[in-house]
């Protein structure tokens, strides 16, 4: 069967996945001409620069510079290239000539994700990104597919890899921030500006992703409430630890009767909870389901060959729609949903302050805290030799975010309160 049907790949991009991309492909023909029912051939891979090194050898007749030639004449286009143009323009030339497209672009899908599905609809191609979040972790289709059957209420998970790597460093030797984040960019884990990752950014794009696939809706990243991890201290980490909780960047979608809330932000969890056991760079999306219960999907969320992996389980997926012939699904992304605010979010909280070292300061900030409404589930004071006044840790039951933004406004008023030093989120059960 594999020798009745060949489709013709363009690959574009040959950084570190689209090597391994096109490694696999040539090297796994046969198996995958088995597993798509159709040989998969690499008509060409377009560059930059042709006389760049590589991580793998291509034959030099395979290298192009012209990628919408190469476009022109491709049945599956994969694109690999990152970043909102050209790779969209790319895409949607793709797309218009019916030729399907599967991406790891994961700011372009959450920025024009919606229009691209509909211009693939409109022409009768099929577009796939899941390599696009958490790597080679199977978890857009199993969303998408496997779940469409049930209502998912709620999708939390470590996206950014660079950010565990840090965090778990954080955890495991108490040291800073700084000093982590260069051992991260010395080991390749962070970029030269590593603005994108531990500003939450990048995890922010993959939580409207994963947002949209689960809710069926459109959800883009600038509704994405975002806060990255720069000011997280390895203080913030000891008395987390402490306290029986690890900190963690969070991606979070969560859907109620009031409507869907998707945020990025760092949170406390419990070590007990299964995204607490999440080490190093590694990736792990916690998904609640009103039948299904809970289930967790875990891996390695990056790198060339575990992402190519993803890549290339979508292009067999499309190979074999293409062999098997019949109409596409229509895009289920069409409900329209209401989002809500970020004030509006509920969740527990935890807040480190300096305070004055005197007779009726603890009582004087928990009426702070009664006069908004917010109650106090564990107060913890410690005197520090190096920091004047008293250190307080002060963990919260359930409460708005607006009751929490009213309540902290509050304690920078109060004369015992010297600093607000930390506001985290407290996750999971």
């Amino acid at each position: 069967m594999s020798g009745e049907k060949s489709l013709k790949i363009a690959l574009l991009g040959c950084g570190t996945v689209g090597a391994q991309v096109a490694r696999i492909l040539r090297e796994q023909r046969e198996e995958l001409a088995t597993r798509a029912g159709a040989n998969l051939e690499l008509i060409g891979v377009a560059v930059r620069n042709i006389g760049a090194p590589r991580d793998v050898q291509l034959p030099p007749e395979l290298l192009t510079t012209d990628a919408h030639g190469l476009i022109e004449r491709a049945d599956v286009v994969i694109e690999l290239l990152g970043g909102l143009q050209p790779a969209g323009d790319y895409i949607a030339a793709a797309l218009r000539r019916g030729a399907s497209v599967v991406t790891g672009n994961k700011a372009l899908i959450a920025a024009e994700g919606a229009a691209l599905a509909e211009l693939a609809e409109q022409n009768d191609a099929q577009l796939r990104y899941e390599a696009a979040v958490a790597g080679a972790i199977p978890i857009l289709r199993p969303i998408a597919d496997s779940l469409s059957g049930d209502q998912i209420t709620k999708v939390m998970g470590i996206v950014n890899g660079t950010t565990n790597f840090i965090l778990d460093a954080m955890d495991s030797t108490g040291a800073q921030f700084d000093d982590v984040l260069a051992q991260a960019q010395a080991l390749g884990y962070a970029e030269a500006d590593p603005t994108a990752d531990v500003g939450g950014h990048d995890a922010a794009a993959k939580a409207a992703i994963l947002a949209s696939l689960a809710f069926h809706t459109n959800v883009s990243s600038d509704q994405v409430h975002t806060e990255g991890i720069t000011e997280i201290t390895a203080e913030d980490v000891s008395a987390a630890a402490a306290a029986g909780y690890v900190i963690k960047l969070l991606a979070i979608a969560q859907k109620s009767e009031a409507g869907i809330s998707v945020r990025v932000y760092p949170a406390l969890i419990k070590r007990s909870h299964p995204l607490a056991s999440v080490h190093e760079a590694f990736n792990a999306v916690f998904v609640e389901a009103e039948n299904a219960g809970d289930l967790m999907f875990y891996g390695a969320g990056a790198g060339g060959a575990p992402t190519a992996s993803a890549v290339m389980g979508d292009v067999v997926a499309v190979a074999r729609r293409v062999v098997s012939g019949g109409p596409l699904p229509a895009s289920s992304q069409a409900q329209s949903a209401t989002m809500l605010d970020f004030t509006q979010i509920t969740t527990r909280y935890w807040i480190g302050l300096s305070v004055s070292d005197e007779p009726g300061v603890l009582a004087r900030i928990a009426d702070v805290f009664g006069s908004h409404e917010i109650s106090i589930e564990a107060m913890n004071q410690q005197v520090s030799a190096e920091k004047s006044g008293a250190q307080l840790r002060i963990l919260t039951h359930e409460a708005s975010e607006a009751a929490l933004q009213s309540t902290v406004a509050a304690l920078q008023e109060l004369d015992a309160v010297l600093e607000v030093q930390s506001v985290l989120r407290v996750e999971g059960n």
